[in-house]
């Protein structure tokens, strides 16, 4: 097993990048950047449905449902996966040279904080603060054994909060679950999304805005599952299971995953019906769709494995992907930059103008001009602009 280990660090240093994992990160940032521009960039302000014609109407219906079931809570999934991923190539290609990578990775996630507080500026729900406090995670369990990581795994993957609060009600109907007070942050940050300028916007985004979307974070089951997820990631870049060798495996998942999905998403749909504590539907909700989207996101990844591994005329259009995973992090902060501009009563301010179908043609177009931009810039550099930086801080003051 120690053998096995050895080779699939060495293939992993040897080829220092594993492309395909370029190719997921594309796809992520591609599903974020739509949903952010039907969502208006977390800013719920639409042009008003009884002036649209039916038609339009309908294809805003269709369109956001679409985004949502394909891309809602697996596109960030698969970002937090791969992070982990990530952290394991470093610090094992680090700990190949001797070097204990984890007191060098605790300043990377301090950096990506600040990195965060930056794309807050503009975008209240962004999702790189909280990366960078869930980090910790890594460096607390990187030199646990695999069996160890993947019961830490399953254990946040079933919610441990929401479990207790099911457990709780059964036994007392009257108990209540406690939420973190949210209505008065949501409401500041609307307010000055509405008509505040650029400087009160940025102010309120920073404080009421992070404040909110953490809070909602936590609500919502997003911190266990993320730090459920780093750790997959890091099992995963451990086993080598991005490697074409191991394809065999990710078949088997997503034959697992599919009926998985099936059951679990129907069963939620079901549960209106049969449950009537509000607390308790809630909480089966949070852990029933924390579990149905990592099964589709399972799909997803072991879909694109195979046909980046298995296919030549799919594998080329993917392949178009690379420079976009490859500066995902300058992606999506300028995404948000872009997105807020346009939306946003600081910026041009058409959120009264833009419904979801209009919306969602601007985001297609946003990520074009993207991928466009990765593509030029990616054959002058080596890394992206964020990520250049983001790594030469990392290692400031190394010898």
């Amino acid at each position: 097993m120690k053998e096995e280990a050895t080779a699939v660090s060495n293939e992993i240093r040897r080829h220092k990048r594993v492309v395909v994992a370029d190719v997921l990160r594309g796809v992520a940032v591609m599903g974020i950047v739509l949903l952010h521009n039907i969502e208006h960039f977390n800013f719920y302000s639409f042009p008003d449905k009884a002036l649209q014609p039916a038609w339009l109407n309908f294809t805003d219906k269709a369109i956001w449902d679409s985004l949502f079931f394909a891309f809602g809570g697996k596109a960030y999934a698969i970002f937090a996966l791969l992070f982990g991923f990530s952290f394991f190539i470093q610090d094992d290609n680090q700990k190949m040279k001797g070097n204990d990578f984890r007191a060098r990775f605790c300043w990377r996630l301090l950096l990506l904080f600040v990195i965060g507080c930056i794309d807050a500026v503009f975008f209240t729900a962004e999702i790189l603060v909280m990366y960078s406090l869930v980090g910790i995670v890594l460096v607390a369990t990187c030199r646990l054994t695999t069996r160890t990581l993947l019961i830490l795994a399953s254990i946040f993957l079933l919610q441990p909060m929401a479990l207790f609060n099911i457990g709780a009600i059964l036994l007392n109907s009257d108990f209540e679950v406690m939420k973190v007070p949210t209505s008065e942050l949501w409401g500041a940050t609307f307010a000055m999304q509405s008509g505040g300028s650029f400087m009160q916007t940025a102010v309120v985004n920073l404080w009421e805005g992070q404040l909110a979307s953490l809070a909602w974070a936590w609500d919502h089951g997003r911190i266990f599952q993320t730090a459920a997820l780093f750790i997959l990631g890091m099992v995963i870049g451990r086993q080598g299971w991005m490697l074409k060798e191991y394809q065999k495996g990710w078949g088997i998942a997503a034959c697992w995953a599919l009926p998985l999905f099936c059951a679990l998403r129907g069963l939620d749909l079901m549960l209106p019906d049969y449950i009537l504590n509000k607390d308790m539907l809630g909480q089966a909700h949070l852990l029933l769709s924390s579990l149905y989207n990592l099964c589709f996101m399972i799909l997803i990844v072991a879909g694109v494995l195979f046909l980046f591994y298995n296919t030549t005329g799919t594998k080329e259009m993917l392949c178009r992907l690379i420079p976009y995973g490859r500066m995902s992090m300058s992606n999506y902060v300028s995404q948000s930059i872009i997105g807020s501009f346009i939306y946003y009563n600081w910026g041009l301010g058409l959120h009264d103008r833009l419904g979801i179908t209009a919306s969602f043609l601007v985001g297609i177009v946003i990520f074009l001009a993207q991928l466009s931009f990765c593509r030029i810039w990616m054959k002058r550099f080596s890394h992206g602009p964020m990520e250049g930086t983001w790594k030469r801080l990392t290692w400031i003051g190394a010898r």
